[in-house]
């Protein structure tokens, strides 16, 4: 009888197990996977397998490469890996007008050096100019998703998309002429194309975006809600910013912004409310009631001196609450969502004078699987569970303030940053590998970016 040593029965076990092991186009393994799941599981050793556009399986490292075998792997054995970060505010070609008017009050800041710096500059090839610039910045800081309000935004979307970029992308409308449309009627024309232009686009939500209600005829509101509800929509809305709108609208309506949306009918149908500071009880309630995602901006908040959300009040009441950063014209200057991340965890805790106030995993939350539900997108984004979308990052942990690490959301929220994303896959597709970006030339994005310095700085010359 032929003798069969142990070695021969390692090598056929392993053979076996090879041949049993299902195919997978991806397979990501670092030192915890952190799920942001239902139960907040974060797995040692861990590591998640991807085919196609979509997570496979989420679990430890031996028993992925047990169940797998992959066409690629990316391990980064002292990284985190966590879902992408979803950004629900920002307005992107505005990296081209970063920094031209700082330390003003809203209203000033937008009628008197963002109007009319827009009104002179902004063109389709500025807005995919600006997008490129944004995105860039966006991967590189681990967004994976990002809602933006602005003008041409089906040059917007394409440029998000060919950067394989997640994108809830809001056409702008409002009442006066602005770059791509002299009329609201033109602009709500312009809102029907793009939403019938991206219908069914695997990384671009088509959206309206009415620009707020100071800004809008309650007529153009109404029609706004309506194409959103036609097409399936979102719509994107600023609401209740300063305390100059909650006081004018007071003054002129007899309500507050929200109740005065929600009387009009803004409200029926998914919505994304970007700021909510200034609220009362009953505007709370009613967005509870109505399902409006709120879209936190802290950075901007603070700059612009517009107050501070009631992310207690809103949290307990149900109502969905994501993080944005706002536009980089002088709002904030970044899109830099682990920033945002710090910032709303230590705002809260501030203005309630209690450091036990929106503790770090629920702030890191707000930026993952807060945001997907902000966006009415938790089921495909926001955690890393079997059957969602492939959209994750690694975060390395090598650098000095990554350690030591007792807690991991705390590392999260409080000392690792944007420039610590290593690897960024979205939809199964990885567009940075190693702070490499794979879909965009940095050096061909900021030489289109610093054509337009020498005109922007001309039209905001005091």
């Amino acid at each position: 009888m032929r003798q069969i040593f142990p070695s021969s029965i390692r090598v056929l076990a392993a053979a076996v197990s090879l041949w049993a092991a299902e195919p997978v186009d991806l397979i990501v393994s670092g030192r915890e996977v952190v799920t942001m799941d239902a139960q907040y599981r974060v797995v040692a050793n861990g590591a998640v397998a991807v085919r196609a556009d979509r997570i496979v399986a989420v679990g430890a490292r031996a028993d992925i490469d047990r169940r797998f075998t992959a066409k690629r792997r990316i391990d980064r054995p002292n990284a985190l890996i966590t879902p992408g970060l979803i950004n629900t505010h920002t307005h992107a070609p505005m990296s081209l007008l970063r920094g031209i008017a700082d330390d003003l009050r809203l209203q000033e800041w937008l009628e008197k050096y963002i109007f009319p710096a827009e009104a002179k500059n902004v063109t389709a090839d500025f807005c995919r100019a600006g997008t490129d610039l944004a995105v860039l910045e966006m991967l590189l800081g681990g967004t994976t998703t990002y809602t933006d309000m602005y003008y041409f935004e089906e040059v917007i979307a394409d440029a998000t998309a060919k950067a394989g970029m997640r994108g809830v992308l809001g056409q702008t409308i409002i009442q006066f002429p602005v770059p791509d449309a002299k009329t609201p009627e033109l602009a709500l024309q312009r809102t029907e194309a793009f939403l019938k232009r991206f219908a069914g686009n695997p990384l671009i939500t088509a959206a309206p975006a009415p620009h707020a209600i100071y800004t809008n005829a309650d007529g153009t509101l109404q029609a706004a809600r309506a194409l959103a509800n036609k097409y399936g929509a979102p719509l994107l809305i600023h609401v209740s910013e300063t305390k100059r709108e909650f006081d004018e609208s007071r003054a002129k309506r007899g309500m507050t912004p929200v109740a005065a949306l929600a009387r009009l009918g803004v409200f029926d149908g998914r919505t994304v409310a970007a700021h909510g500071v200034w609220l009362d009880e009953d505007d709370v309630a009613t967005l509870a009631a109505k399902r409006v995602g709120v879209a936190h901006c802290p950075s901007s908040n603070m700059k612009l001196a517009s107050g501070i959300a009631p992310l207690g009040k809103l949290m307990k009441a149900g109502v969905a609450v994501g993080l944005g950063p706002d536009g980089p014209a002088g709002s904030n200057n970044d899109f830099n969502l682990f920033e945002e991340i710090d910032l709303a965890g230590k705002l809260q805790k501030i203005a309630a004078m209690d450091p036990e106030v929106l503790p770090a995993r629920d702030a890191f939350a707000m930026a993952t699987i807060g945001g997907a539900r902000v966006l009415g997108m938790a089921s495909d984004i926001g955690s890393l569970e079997a059957g969602k979308k492939a959209d994750l990052i690694t975060v390395s942990l090598d650098s000095p303030h990554a350690y030591p690490m007792f807690n991991v959301y705390s590392q999260l929220v409080n000392a690792l940053k944007a420039a610590d994303v290593t690897d960024v896959v979205i939809n199964g597709r990885t567009v940075v590998l190693a702070r490499k970006p794979l879909t965009l030339d940095p050096a061909r994005v900021r030489l289109a970016a610093e054509r337009y310095m020498g005109a922007v700085a001309k039209s905001v010359a005091r």
